[in-house]
């Protein structure tokens, strides 16, 4: 099975869209690595804001006939060939591939809000291209809304990013809770919580610091906590010339955080993989 995995919170500018593109370059560059057969990587962007799609491929002008838009109003016998056509080449890297967003997927959830199987309308084409790739990333908006739902029935893991501050580390059982009503709900069982990445991490702010140890200690969180992405200037300068932040910086602190979250994902996947 083709893992993928979906970025979600429902925290807006928590560092979701930097974490799910730079994760998605970070596998690439782990499949070549290991020499891997398959070192493709499909990034998906479900938020209609675009942000993902403009980094990785320079635009965000993807509209009715070339977008994750034109996937999901697309006859469903006819969706997985529809969304092959749409993937298109990141400028990152050759081998990161991208289905990118568009603005029309505002009006799309709108339409598509109590049509039967809607949730599904993802899930379903991407199943019959996954196997091409090596694994997909998925990038959600800042709600649990019927796109972000479309990108939960779609993955096997879910990554919840959270900085470090008091509203939104107590708010991750609630994030957590709501990822297992999707599993639960729609009956997809494959799909498990599989990390919690801190982001915007200021090691010189005591608060901080005090909240990364409390969820490292957690009982219920600490074992899902996987990494920690530093405050670093690489990422805001990397998004103004539309680079991931190894291409940008491969030895800024984020660059090496990035690194270390992507090997700390591979090897929780691979020890699901063999539960």
């Amino acid at each position: 099975m083709t893992r993928s995995i979906v970025l979600t919170n429902h925290k807006g500018g928590i560092g979701k869209t930097t974490s799910a593109t730079n994760i998605a370059l970070g596998l690439v560059h782990v499949l070549r690595h290991v020499k891997a057969s398959n070192r493709r990587v499909l990034l998906i962007d479900t938020d209609s804001q675009s942000h993902a799609t403009l980094v990785t491929t320079g635009h965000n002008d993807f509209g009715s006939d070339n977008s994750l838009y034109t996937v999901l109003m697309a006859d469903r016998r006819e969706a997985p060939q529809v969304l092959a056509d749409c993937i298109v080449q990141s400028h990152w890297d050759p081998e990161l591939h991208v289905l990118p967003a568009s603005p029309l997927l505002e009006g799309a959830e709108r339409e598509l809000t109590g049509t039967a199987g809607a949730p599904y309308r993802l899930a379903d084409p991407l199943s019959k291209i996954a196997p091409h790739y090596a694994a997909i990333v998925i990038d959600t908006r800042p709600s649990f809304s019927l796109m972000t739902e479309m990108g939960l029935l779609a993955a096997t893991d879910a990554i919840v990013p959270v900085e470090p501050r008091y509203l939104e580390t107590v708010g991750l059982l609630s994030v957590i809770g709501k990822i297992n009503d999707v599993r639960d709900g729609w009956r997809h069982p494959s799909l498990h919580v599989s990390g919690i990445l801190v982001t915007k991490m200021d090691s010189r702010i005591r608060g901080h610091n005090q909240l990364l140890d409390e969820l490292k200690a957690h009982g219920v969180l600490g074992p899902l906590f996987c990494g920690v992405i530093p405050q670093n200037e690489a990422v805001s300068y990397s998004h103004h010339h539309h680079l991931s932040v190894f291409n940008y910086d491969s030895k800024a602190a984020a660059s090496k955080a990035y690194a270390a979250v992507v090997s700390t994902l591979v090897r929780q996947i691979a020890r699901q993989k063999a539960v």
